[in-house]
């Protein structure tokens, strides 16, 4: 049996306590992306009971994907263009996403085991987001393009349900990896990591902090957040904008809300220069998991004061001083984390189009739209 709740307001109280592992699934984060979602995104939240006891939860993203959103980059040649013409025809449109695209990682399904099979909790999934599906066509007559279930790591027992995948003609793609770095248990300050770096990234690590020069960094509070709003929502579309592909765009007081909700699970340090905000990265506090969040920079004082690699020392330092026992970089410039420790996690999802036949080449489709990055592991540490 599922329940079907169009707001946070309405979910029932044992959620919170079904879900206590995960901050990501938690009403206090989910009222904060409720109150700052991006204009396309819209939130269904699914209850799995067994008889009247909640055993399952999955949150569902419904997704408008138009061209200007997918592609904002606009510096491509007349090729690319027509490729992205004809690629986004097919995947253009309304898309349920069984997760959450504003974060790396497996945080939109989770059950008690010992209560349901999994197999059992993924076709109740499913049949909710049939009834999704058909409410959605007959209140505005807009029909779902795709459906995915999105992010697990290869280890994920989600993958043992190839029967499930493939009796709904689902298709396992592989994504961008999560970067991922393990604080290991000797490290007990930032500088226990910095001894552990061999000469040339240790040399690194100098250069970048001096190239820094007069810039510092601080900790912004909720009041802070406030009146930087319209700085750090510029600062955050230099690096967005940049992106090849993308799905979303934040609205301008996200920030605010996820502070206002969060509160110290969630922090936002700025950097200045002269009293200028250039930049600023963002962390979420889920247990023992330091989850890097959204960040963005000034592009004049990108490059000449290293601030992105900056970025990445001051999120290992935070992570290390405060005994967290992994550091997720998510995903992008793969290359540059792993020089900071970062180890890629293979990720993949399961996807398709409710169109029999473009399904049999949404496949393919993806591998243009997520195309492999040649990229090469650096190895930091003695």
């Amino acid at each position: 049996m599922y329940q079907i709740y169009n707001a946070v307001a309405h979910l029932p109280d044992a959620w919170d306590v079904l879900t206590k592992h995960d901050i990501f699934l938690q009403s206090a984060y989910l009222n904060a992306l409720e109150a700052s979602s991006p204009s396309n995104i819209k939130w269904y939240y699914i209850g799995v009971f067994k008889e009247e006891k909640l055993v399952g939860v999955a949150i569902i993203q419904r997704v408008q994907l138009y061209v200007k959103d997918m592609f904002r980059n606009n510096q491509v040649s007349c090729v690319k263009d027509f490729l992205k013409d004809q690629v986004s025809k097919i995947l253009k449109g309304n898309i349920l996403v069984v997760g959450n695209l504003m974060h790396t990682g497996q945080h939109g399904i989770y059950f008690r085991q010992t209560e349901m099979s999994q197999n059992l909790f993924l076709t109740t999934v499913f049949d909710a987001l049939k009834a999704i599906e058909q409410d959605i066509k007959k209140l505005e007559n807009k029909t779902i393009r795709s459906i995915v279930f999105k992010d697990y790591f290869a280890e994920d027992g989600i993958h043992n349900e190839k029967e499930f995948f493939n009796s709904h003609n689902l298709y396992q793609v592989t994504v961008q990896p999560n970067m991922i770095m393990e604080v290991q248990s000797n490290w007990i300050q930032f500088q226990d990591y910095i001894s552990e770096l061999n000469k040339k990234y240790r040399d690194r690590y100098k250069r970048a902090r001096k190239k820094l020069n007069s810039i510092t960094s601080r900790e912004l509070n909720l009041e802070a957040i406030k009146a930087h709003q319209r700085e750090l929502y510029h600062l955050y579309l230099n690096v967005s904008e940049n992106a090849q592909f993308n799905t979303f765009i934040l609205s301008e007081h996200h920030f605010y809300h996820l502070k206002l909700q969060l509160k110290d699970d969630f922090k936002v340090y700025g950097y200045y220069l002269n009293n200028e905000l250039v930049g600023f990265y963002t962390l979420i506090l889920n247990g023992n998991v330091l989850e890097t969040y959204f960040l963005g920079y000034d592009k004049e004082h990108q490059y000449p004061n290293q601030l992105y690699l900056n970025m990445l020392y001051d999120m290992a330092q935070f992570g290390i001083n405060h005994q967290f026992k992994t550091i997720v970089y998510a995903r992008t410039a793969m290359e540059i984390k792993s020089s900071v420790g970062a180890e890629a996690k293979p990720m993949v999802m399961y996807l398709k189009h409710t169109n029999s036949i473009l399904n049999a080449v949404l496949k393919q489709i993806f591998g243009l739209m997520n195309p492999r990055q040649d990229w090469e592991p650096r190895h930091p540490f003695k």
